[in-house]
């Protein structure tokens, strides 16, 4: 399992979600009254759809501020109280230790943020782009609202029959208006993996690249699990059909939830034990790299790794055994 400090940043939430709360309508709009509830305003952005040119696409926004309690510098999210939010939609987060509630508001409006107070001292910025600076409670926040953002603005129609959809449970529910079916969110189940083996006594973990990205990207390797697939086999298929290399032993090590637009990512380390058919050409390129051999081609550039945001990076300095440099 990754240690405490190896966590994945967007897996680092220190709110409760407090779903009992979310059909309490009295407690709701009790909470929505209370002066000391925080809100946090998204900014629409896209739901899009999976692939590296969704990632690059236009995501949901909130605004960051480096000023406030402590004045250090460290990026932390502009909460605002429930007067000032904008209209939009409405979701419930959670409560924190003491009591006070959280609720994102989702606005398409064309700036949301103008007029907010605080607003001059802070910069919007993507969970993307702030996820791993935001301290464990605001990464945890950015991370639950863009995820439900993401699923309401993507499924306001019924899937089975077209009509309307209308939101209820403080945005995790949606109910048909014509035949009242209830939707929840759902999340889709993607395996993401680091391949090791040892080469002469040296060990050595496998990397690689896809032809969409640019530059030298490289990363570990993942993908969907498949309808009646456990997780173990989705490791081994993955890595044979990616790469043609037959893996054995796969440990489980974390999980994170990577909200672009609905994936939880189910980490793994996998075995190398031979070859197998490959018949995915995804992966355009694939190197095998000793740590001292991984560090050089990080530091000099010729390799560039994920960014600090995503399980990607922690399964590669899990194997490595300490922070690399470069990201993303």
């Amino acid at each position: 399992m990754f240690a405490p400090h190896e966590t994945p940043a967007l897996s680092r939430g220190l709110i409760d979600v407090a779903g009992h709360r979310r059909s309490d309508d009295a407690w709701l709009r009790k909470a929505w009254a209370d002066p000391g509830t925080r809100v946090l305003v998204l900014q629409g952005g896209d739901p899009g759809s999976y692939g590296y040119q969704a990632m690059r696409a236009r995501q949901s926004q909130a605004l960051v501020t480096t000023t406030g309690p402590g004045d250090d510098g460290t990026p932390r999210l502009l909460l605002v109280a429930p007067d000032d939010a904008p209209d939009g939609d409405r979701y419930l987060l959670g409560t924190d230790d003491d009591g006070r509630a959280y609720f994102a508001v989702r606005s398409t409006a064309d700036d949301p943020f103008s007029g907010l107070p605080g607003a001059a001292d802070a910069e919007p910025a993507s969970l993307r782009e702030v996820g791993a600076l935001l301290d464990a409670r605001d990464s945890g926040l950015l991370t639950h609202a863009v995820a439900v953002a993401n699923w309401n603005a993507a499924h306001r129609f019924c899937p089975a029959c077209g009509a309307p959809t209308r939101p209820e449970s403080a945005g995790h529910l949606r109910i048909c208006t014509a035949d009242g079916s209830e939707h929840y969110p759902r999340m889709d189940p993607a395996v993401i993996m680091l391949v090791h083996r040892e080469a002469g006594g040296v060990e050595q973990c496998l990397l690689g690249h896809n032809p969409r990205w640019p530059g030298a990207r490289y990363s570990v390797l993942a993908g969907f699990v498949d309808p009646g697939e456990s997780l173990e086999q989705a490791v081994v298929r993955e890595v044979a059909e990616e790469t043609g290399v037959r893996v054995a032993d796969p440990v489980y090590l974390g999980s994170q939830p990577w909200p672009f637009p609905r994936s939880l990512m189910l980490g793994y380390t996998a075995r190398a034990v031979g070859t197998a058919e490959r018949t995915d050409d995804e992966i355009s390129e694939v190197r095998w790299f000793s740590r001292d051999e991984l560090h050089a081609a990080a530091e000099s550039g010729e390799v560039v790794l994920p960014g600090s945001v995503s399980i990607a990076r922690k399964l590669i300095e899990h194997w490595y055994g300490g922070p690399l440099p470069g990201e993303w």
